[in-house]
């Protein structure tokens, strides 16, 4: 649907490529246009960090209150120990609470640097459902809130259909996260006057679920705003690399490494992550995007640097910027190259090349080694590899190892007693 916003933040949603979809779009940016506006976006606490996947949410929680309006962090302290089936095609592990608190302390780290907390109308606050999921007298909740949810029409809804037409067992525990989660958006709007919940695409039925049981409850209007669930342009998950997610705290992932991901964004890819990572303004995110050839280089390692920046500060992505160019440009090793250690026990008096890769976790399995080795793709100290079966000693290492796989992962590979 083509509609015009009147609101800033509905114009930043729409221009900027985080707008999927819009339970009402004129009377959602009417009411934005009318005073401040609360709205949350839910994250469960399911590791220690968020990671890339999530920063999507965070921007539009930031670009909220850019805007003027109040965003709400919702931490699920109890959803997560249910856990979201939504598109899975399994159950999620089950959580202990103590798992679940270190958790949200982990993530709670990130969201000062994007949002600013605080008392005043558009100060941000961060809660937790556990405050009122925790408590809930299982009959008075069948009778209070089960009966406004129809089981066909749960059913109906595509995140599970899709569970069920390809045979995988939904539990009746992971069947009720979506009533939970309505369930917190008719408190949150009961308790906080929570106008909006945002969220990925997989999300909608989750959403339309909350607004339909405010209104019958509380008979108040409420809205819903989702995102395109975000993959690169070759198709891979948003979040994930071949080495791992991509973490966001920085105890998780270094900020280098961070960097280093933006930085290697496919060039196709380049201006749309401008304008949804960065505040950039549009004309430029478009000029950068639409640069070609080794010209399109620059324009990523603005990406790296603004989305480091936001996420680990200035003087982090500078330190970065640097570190990679003493590792590109000069030959040097760097001083803040991702850091791997080794026990002389372990090494004893060599590994062959395949085995070093893989005892140090620089590659995921020995048949990944050897087809790295035979195309080339593997350098220490900038020296080209080319015999799987030569060992790696003690003597090689000496202070750090720069062991390089490809052009763009860059490790240092040092002696210790903590590996």
């Amino acid at each position: 649907m083509t509609y015009h916003p009147k609101s800033d933040f509905m114009r930043v949603m729409m221009e900027r490529g985080f707008l999927a979809d819009c339970t009402d779009y004129q009377s959602l940016d009417d009411a934005l246009m009318a005073g401040v506006v609360p709205g949350y976006i839910g994250f469960d606490a399911t590791a220690k960090s968020l990671h890339v996947g999530s920063l999507i949410q965070i921007m539009m929680l930031r670009w909220m209150q850019k805007c003027g309006h109040k965003p709400i962090v919702l931490m699920g302290g109890g959803t997560t120990k249910v856990g979201d089936p939504s598109f899975r095609a399994d159950e999620r592990p089950l959580l202990t609470a103590t798992q679940i608190d270190d958790n949200i302390a982990g993530i709670k780290q990130v969201f000062s640097a994007y949002v600013r907390f605080g008392d005043a109308a558009t100060d941000a606050i961060m809660v937790n459902n556990a405050e009122w999921l925790d408590g809930l007298n299982y009959l008075e909740f069948l009778r209070d809130i089960g009966r406004h949810f129809s089981v066909n029409r749960m059913l109906a809804f595509e995140s599970v259909k899709s569970r069920l037409d390809r045979e995988q067992s939904l539990s009746f525990l992971e069947f009720n996260y979506m009533i939970l989660q309505a369930y917190d958006f008719l408190e949150l709007n009961r308790r906080y006057g929570c106008l909006l919940q945002m969220g990925g695409s997989d999300q909608w039925g989750n959403i339309v679920n909350g607004i339909d049981l405010t209104r019958r409850v509380l008979d108040h209007q409420i809205f819903g705003l989702t995102s395109p669930l975000l993959t690169t342009s070759d198709g891979k998950k948003m979040g994930k690399s071949a080495s791992g997610a991509i973490w966001l705290n920085a105890d998780m992932l270094s900020p280098y490494e961070f960097w280093q991901f933006w930085r290697n964004t496919t060039d196709a890819d380049v201006g749309r992550f401008l304008k949804l990572y960065t505040e950039l303004p549009l004309e430029e995110c478009n000029r950068l995007g639409a640069l070609v050839g080794s010209e399109i280089n620059a324009a990523k390692v603005i990406l790296a640097n603004q989305v480091t920046t936001l996420c680990h500060g200035a003087e982090a992505a500078a330190t970065a910027e640097a570190t990679a160019r003493a590792v590109f440009e000069q030959g040097g090793t760097g001083d803040d190259l991702a850091s791997v250690s080794i026990s002389p026990a372990t090494l004893g008096a060599g590994l062959t090349n395949v085995h070093f890769l893989t005892t140090t976790g620089l590659v995921a399995s020995g048949k990944e080694a050897k087809r790295l080795i035979a195309e080339g793709g593997l350098r220490y100290n900038n020296a080209p590899i080319t015999d799987p079966t030569a060992l790696v000693t003690a003597e090689m290492i000496g202070d750090a190892l720069k062991v390089s796989i490809g052009k763009k992962k860059h490790s240092l590979v040092c002696l210790g007693d903590d590996a």
